[in-house]
């Protein structure tokens, strides 16, 4: 059907029409999401299992740059479905982790190196074929799929600062720092946001300018 003069929406369609599609963000259907926590049962039992996992990244890192990657997660745990609430004393018997954990575990990781380090969210694009086998998996196992939308996922990882407010953004459930031009593509990064629980100036990663505590997408960001 074409529109003509007769038949145009008047300015408060327009209005309500513009502030729909306004609000239809990539990041949308996890916009009021926080980052995962490892959950404390105020205890011993988890204090101990927090202190093995902190030692065990001093022993790995043995001296080495404390900027490294913790790497030795993605060894020690797969990248896979999770059920929360999931409590330190657990982490230790599980086989694997999913991204908000082992996302958290890295920030713990990095913190206690004295490194400054923020939680990361993403947005990020892979295919269908992808996101349908992630949803049987997490159905398997009676986790939850509310990460999946389409061929569009909810992602965790970990940012740490450099000099002059850069940062870097540490993968955790591949275990690679990711590169900030991957934003076409197979897993290419949509939208961000860093939380910062601190009052910071904007944060550069590679070219993008980004504010803390907001999602960001990154075809806005580009200097």
């Amino acid at each position: 059907m074409s529109l003509d003069a007769g038949n145009m929406p008047g300015p408060a369609v327009q209005a309500f029409e513009t502030t729909i599609f306004q609000d239809l963000t990539v990041y949308q259907p996890w916009k009021d999401w926080a980052p995962s926590r490892v959950s404390h049962h105020g205890a011993m039992c988890c204090e101990i299992a927090r202190e093995w996992i902190i030692d065990t990244d001093f022993s790995v890192l043995n001296g080495a740059n404390s900027l490294t990657g913790p790497r030795w997660l993605r060894q020690r745990f797969e990248w896979g479905p999770g059920v929360y609430p999931l409590h330190w004393c657990e982490v230790p018997k599980k086989t694997a982790l999913d991204c908000g954990i082992l996302a958290a575990l890295s920030y713990e990781l990095f913190t206690q190196r004295g490194v400054r380090a923020f939680r990361a969210q993403l947005v990020q694009e892979f295919a269908d074929s992808a996101s349908a086998h992630w949803r049987s998996a997490w159905e398997d196992d009676s986790a939850i799929t509310a990460w999946i939308d389409g061929k569009v996922i909810y992602h965790e990882g970990c940012a740490v600062v450099g000099r002059s407010n850069e940062i870097k953004l540490w993968d955790s459930s591949a275990g690679w720092w990711v590169d900030p031009k991957t934003t076409s593509g197979y897993g290419s990064i949509l939208a961000l946001k860093i939380t910062a629980h601190e009052d910071i100036p904007d944060l550069m990663w590679g070219h993008h300018r980004l504010s803390a505590n907001r999602w960001i997408e990154l075809g806005d960001t580009y200097d």
